[in-house]
């Protein structure tokens, strides 16, 4: 079991940057992949960014070379951040910190369903 908790979210305009944070209450050598997702109104909630345990990274495509999924390892906790530039109208939603512990396909890291913890939420908008 793992409690997230994300933040920095926020309102900037287009073209400005923002950095989400999620900690989790565990560390990260019990947890198999942390991800961002996100949801706009009317949306399904869309993968953005995940981290696996061994470091692969993988990213949505409309987000590539401007969001950066950083993992800040420690004894206790780990937390994952968003790094978010050049942000687009299009970017603008709700977006939640995932996390799973047992082992999923490269074609299932963007699932939601895969992903049984999630953080609460932070609001993301863009103008």
């Amino acid at each position: 079991h793992v409690q997230l908790v994300e933040s920095g979210g926020g309102s900037v305009q287009a073209g400005g940057s923002l950095r989400l944070s999620c900690q989790a209450s565990t560390s990260s050598d019990e947890i198999y992949a942390m991800a961002w997702f996100r949801q706009a109104p009317e949306n399904e909630r869309e993968g953005v960014a995940a981290i696996e345990g061994d470091g692969t990274i993988t990213y949505l495509d409309s987000v590539k070379g401007r969001f950066t999924i950083l993992q800040d390892k420690d004894k206790v906790k780990d937390t994952v951040y968003l790094q978010m530039n050049n942000l687009r109208p299009e970017d603008t939603g709700m977006y939640y910190c995932a996390a799973v512990f047992k082992f999923l396909t490269r074609s299932t890291l963007f699932e939601a369903s895969a992903y049984p913890y999630w953080g609460q939420g932070t609001q993301v908008t863009v103008s």
